[in-house]
């Protein structure tokens, strides 16, 4: 299986914050939000693994300053690393106005995919990932570290088995 590059899957996506989108406030609904990321983010895992994928987990996402009604958002999302059969990707929100301007990061996650073959809806193999600069390189890095804090909190590892992050559980 050949290995790819992070630019071959990055994906971005563009949203208008409408009047349907938003609570009482005009401010963009979270869960709104949330499914837009899973959208960009599931674009993104699909490309890589070039296969059908299905979210396997969403790491911390927190909402600090709010998205308003008219707002336009920019997601962008990349895969970090390709481990056996799953694909963690960053997703990034930034939000500015309709003229382009006032733009700030907003939100931040980590989604995990897994692809899935078409025939048997069984996890399979995906193609590694090659970081080629330094923020690739400091992202890929950490996902060993991200995944094993994923799967501890799953009750899928134990803390002792963690390798990368045993140091954070000692004494």
């Amino acid at each position: 299986m050949k290995e790819k590059k992070v630019s071959e899957s990055k994906t971005v996506m563009t949203e208008i914050v409408m009047p349907n989108d938003t609570n009482p406030l005009n401010n963009l609904m979270g869960g709104n939000l949330m499914r837009w990321m899973d959208i960009a983010s599931g674009i993104c895992a699909g490309k890589h693994c070039e296969a059908h994928v299905v979210t396997a987990s969403v790491d911390h996402v927190s909402f600090t300053k709010p998205i308003k009604m008219g707002n336009v958002i920019t997601i962008t999302a990349s895969v970090t690393r390709a481990f056996t059969t799953s694909v963690e990707v960053y997703v990034e929100v930034f939000a500015s106005n309709m003229k382009g301007g006032e733009s700030r990061m907003s939100n931040h996650a980590y989604f995990t995919f897994v692809a899935i073959d078409d025939n048997t809806g069984r996890p399979i193999s995906v193609p590694k990932i090659v970081p080629l600069t330094r923020e690739e390189e400091n992202l890929y890095e950490g996902a060993l570290r991200r995944r094993e804090l994923r799967l501890i909190l799953s009750g899928r590892m134990q803390p002792d088995e963690a390798s990368n992050i045993k140091h954070l559980f000692s004494n």
